[in-house]
């Protein structure tokens, strides 16, 4: 545009207000899309939830109330809400990469919840033809950025907070939520078939988030749903609200306790040393303790068969709750149990790497030398599994913490363990050789596995590691043999290596799986795409076979069959392509082997309460008839 010197300047009619500006804005993406958007209330809930609702959401009135408390809440509400009018997968999925071209997916996260809100159909149907672009951000690694800011988004009504102060009325909780969010059976019983709690106690590598660690239990069961079928309208994610730390609590130092968008019960955890010598919380042992009444309230409220998950308790409280009530519920704890059995199904899919012959992995594994980093409860399930189930020899099973690799004492009073479950796997006398740093231990133990599991060291598989696993593991210039590496820990920022430099620091060597996705990386012209080595190949499927066969207990030999299913699901060309366990665009698939794999076996064992079929064949044909599925039509 040009301006004529000295014309007389003709001012415009006034601008178009902020309302003008977004009415217009919806007509004309309305117009693109053939459609007439509608506007959303701030997600309230179905019916008031004074009782399940977080302690700083009851007291504010109700979701709504919380949402509408500050403008910033306000304002990111709007911005998500006018960014999500896809009345289409394909629609949702379009503005999904166009999202996520932006490199950051906290976004992506927080679109996807909106449209749960908007249409479950929809949200499901983008996560079941997508899995390998959108699992990551409705889960790891992007959940747990989620979970540290979950206040500061806008608050939503899935999920059913149970207070430490709430003792005594647990039923009544579960009750309420049951009530506002939940579908009846045809009995009148209320529908629900899988329960995923946690009390925020350790949420990824990221520590204690209390009540915002609310994402992870919302985030597995979207998993149970998207890769097994498990009907979404028949679950409960669920926190146990027992207090928080303070800023010291959790890795990033953020001081949740004392910020005004937390939602939880702003008091310090009540806890006590253990017989074990072990800081626990005080609130989940003892008569009438909280844990007990929630898992009696939740078979109460619904029924017997009701699958209880652990997740994301601390380490010192995950073994002593398991090892209480796995046979008092149907229940299992997915850091020791599903994490041990996607460890086992990585190492399996590893033995078929190198081993392509081999016809019996199982009795393959007891020829392994297997060192874990790190002594929290994944390593430890995974020791225990590989042990017990597996037929691993407790000589070749080593472990590290923080005083280097564990050992006890021959008579088992002195060592650098720290409690029980870490003495089982502490090797016996302390070593006279140098067992401090990580390069010194693989020196002396010679594992051909080194499993990262620790949350707390990333970067920990340097170059100095990696190659040092290449001499151990190389017996001669003609008889070399590749080392197995698995950095597991999550998010991605706490992974021990990158699958870039598992590789290039071994020039392609080392058959390397991750806990979250890592790109492929090319060495000497030949692709590398790395497994991601994570509980998402165990639980949904293991869960859903549960169910539907409902089983009355889960022993630890369902997850060597379920860990089993995962690398018989390997095929050819995941094998040439170095995949430790299969893509994730065939989760699915891979759930289906899984969850058939699971009631087979219970039915063997007399677990089984409800028979599927005589067969696998026939047991996977029908666990595909009973598969829910959106509704797109």
């Amino acid at each position: 545009m040009s301006f004529v010197a000295g014309a007389q300047f003709q001012p415009r009619s006034p601008p178009p207000s902020a309302d003008q500006v977004e009415a217009c804005a919806v007509t004309i993406q309305a117009s693109f899309r053939g459609y007439r958007v509608r506007k959303t209330p701030l997600v309230p809930g179905k019916i008031p939830r004074p009782l399940s609702l977080p302690a700083q959401v009851s007291a504010a009135g109700g979701v709504a109330e919380w949402n509408g408390q500050l403008p910033e809440t306000l304002s990111l509400w709007s911005a998500t809400d006018k960014m999500c009018k896809a009345i289409s997968v394909e629609d949702a999925l379009a503005d999904l990469r166009g999202i996520m071209n932006l490199g950051h997916n906290i976004w992506a996260y927080s679109y996807m919840r909106v449209l749960y809100q908007k249409s479950m159909d929809i949200f499901y149907g983008c996560l079941m033809q997508e899995p390998e672009m959108l699992m990551p951000v409705v889960y790891t690694p992007t959940v747990g950025e989620a979970c540290q800011k979950f206040g500061i988004m806008p608050f939503y009504s899935r999920g059913c907070y149970v207070s430490v102060s709430q003792r005594g009325n647990i039923k009544n909780v579960l009750t309420e939520y049951a009530e506002a969010e939940l579908v009846k059976n045809p009995d009148g019983t209320y529908g629900c078939d899988c329960i995923v709690f946690s009390d925020g106690g350790r949420i990824l590598g990221l520590g204690d988030l209390g009540a915002w660690g609310m994402g992870i239990p919302i985030g597995k069961l979207d998993l149970y749903t998207t890769c097994a079928g498990v009907d979404p309208t028949r679950t409960v994610p669920v926190i146990l609200d027992a207090g928080i730390y303070d800023k010291n609590g959790n890795t990033a130092k953020i001081d949740i306790r004392d910020h005004p968008r937390y939602t939880g019960l702003k008091q310090d955890r009540v806890v006590h040393k253990s017989e074990s010598g072990t800081v626990v919380n005080s609130a989940y042992y003892g008569e009438a303790n909280m844990v007990q009444e929630f898992m009696e309230a939740a078979t109460q409220v619904f029924g017997p068969n009701v699958i209880l998950q652990f997740e994301d308790f601390n380490s010192n409280d995950a073994f002593p709750l398991l090892d209480t009530f796995r046979t008092q519920f149907v229940s299992y704890n997915d850091d020791i149990q599903g994490t041990a059995a996607v460890t086992c199904a990585g190492i399996l899919g590893a033995l078929k790497i190198k081993y392509p012959q081999c016809n019996d992995l199982v009795g393959r594994l007891a020829r392994e030398r297997i060192l874990f980093h790190g002594s929290g409860s994944a390593n430890i399930g995974a020791a225990a599994l590989l042990h017990f189930e597996g037929g691993v020899p407790k000589s070749q099973l080593f472990m590290t913490n923080s005083r280097g690799l564990m050992w006890q004492s021959p008579d088992g009073t002195d060592g650098t363990y720290r409690n029980d479950e870490q003495k089982e796997f502490a090797v016996l006398g302390q070593p006279d050789a140098p067992h401090k740093t990580l390069e010194d231990i693989i020196s002396l133990v010679t594992p051909t596995c080194l499993v990262g599991a620790t949350g707390r060291t990333p970067g920990a598989f340097d170059k100095t590691v990696i190659e040092t696993m290449l001499a151990v593991n190389q017996h001669d210039e003609h008889d070399v043999e590749r080392p197995v590496v698995f950095a597991l820990s999550n998010p991605r920022t706490q992974a021990e290596c990158t699958s870039e430099e598992a590789y290039g620091f071994s020039n392609g060597e080392v058959i390397f799986g991750s806990g979250t996705k890592f790109p492929a990386v090319t060495v000497k012209g030949v692709e590398h795409k790395p497994g991601m080595v994570n509980n998402v190949y165990i639980f949904p499927g293991l869960s859903f076979g549960i169910s539907q066969c409902a089983a009355a207990s889960i022993p630890d030999s369902v997850f060597l069959r379920a860990a089993e299913a995962v690398a018989n699901s390997l095929t050819p060309q995941d094998i040439a392509e170095d995949r430790v366990v299969p893509p994730l665009s065939r989760i699915g698939e891979v759930s289906l082997n899984v969850s058939a794999a699971v009631v087979h076996h219970c039915q063997k064992l007399g677990l089984a309460r409800k028979t599927l079929g005589s067969d696998l064949a026939e047991i996977r044909a029908a666990l595909e008839d009973k598969r829910w599925r959106p509704d797109l039509a």
